[in-house]
């Protein structure tokens, strides 16, 4: 059995990294462009949530802004544990990010550049 989720788009607002407990995470919205047009001739854009956990969480709010382009590569879980509504709610949780372009000129991109994706997915930078 598979439960993989592949994504490509562009960051919709810059990441912040939020807290509950010990645990970090960040939520980000991603806009993927479909690859086919619509009956009117235009490419349309879905919004997709992500959650990010641990060091993936870190390393992009570090490093990534509105706009950049990004690969995620991701599961789907259920987000609500109860007998009542067992599937009521599915999360895409990422568990592996690659950055693929920047949007924003920065002073720190020596320091993406001297990364590898390794890295990044264990949150060691």
């Amino acid at each position: 059995m598979l439960n993989q989720v592949i994504l490509v788009g562009r960051l919709v607002k810059n990441p912040q990294l939020e807290q509950i407990g010990d645990s970090e995470f960040a939520r980000i919205t991603v806009a993927c462009p479909r690859s086919y047009k619509n009956e009117e001739g235009v490419y349309e854009t879905d919004f997709i949530d992500v959650i990010l956990k641990g060091g993936i969480a870190t390393n992009t709010v570090e490093y990534c802004r509105k706009g950049d382009l990004i690969g995620i590569k991701a599961r789907i879980e259920n987000g609500i544990n109860s007998d009542e509504y067992p599937n009521a709610k599915m999360n895409i949780v990422a568990e592996r990010i690659t950055f693929l372009a920047s949007n924003n000129a920065r002073t720190n991109t020596n320091n993406n550049e001297n990364c590898n994706n390794n890295d990044l997915e264990r949150g060691e930078i």
